[in-house]
């Protein structure tokens, strides 16, 4: 399928969604587990990673991370105990809320949760599970 045909609705295909992943920088393990299980073959959902993977300088990466998040198509926030101290992802929050871009929040850990952000008011909060991922991305 070419660019042309996707944007003028030749081929009926729907591209991946575009999800922003943010997440406290002590649970990049769980984002990296993500990310490798959307990749399998019998992930019900396809998604590409639009989280920040690499640290930049303040200014600059609040310009490239906010720059992401209006390119995506919704933001994951991965939530554990460390989230609450997470002045990044934090931030990240804030800005998808100002973007207007579909949040979910999502539980890392089932018997094991942190406190939710204030920035997640109003936003569904749910445990990880594959059905919850599913229905977030398949709605936005």
């Amino acid at each position: 399928m070419g660019i042309f045909d996707w944007l003028f609705g030749e081929d009926k295909t729907e591209r991946p969604k575009r999800i922003f992943i943010s997440f406290s920088m002590k649970d990049v393990e769980y984002r990296n587990h993500l990310v490798n299980q959307a990749k399998d073959k019998k992930t019900p959902f396809e998604f590409l990673d639009y989280s920040v993977k690499q640290p930049w300088e303040q200014a600059e990466w609040k310009r490239k991370c906010r720059a992401k998040i209006k390119r995506c198509d919704g933001v994951i926030v991965l939530l554990s105990k460390n989230t609450w101290h997470a002045g990044g992802a934090r931030w990240e929050m804030k800005c998808a809320k100002q973007e207007r871009k579909p949040i979910l929040g999502m539980h890392i850990r089932k018997n094991d949760k942190g406190a939710i952000p204030p920035e997640l008011k109003g936003k569904k909060i749910v445990n990880w599970s594959w059905a919850n991922l599913e229905q977030f991305i398949s709605n936005i």
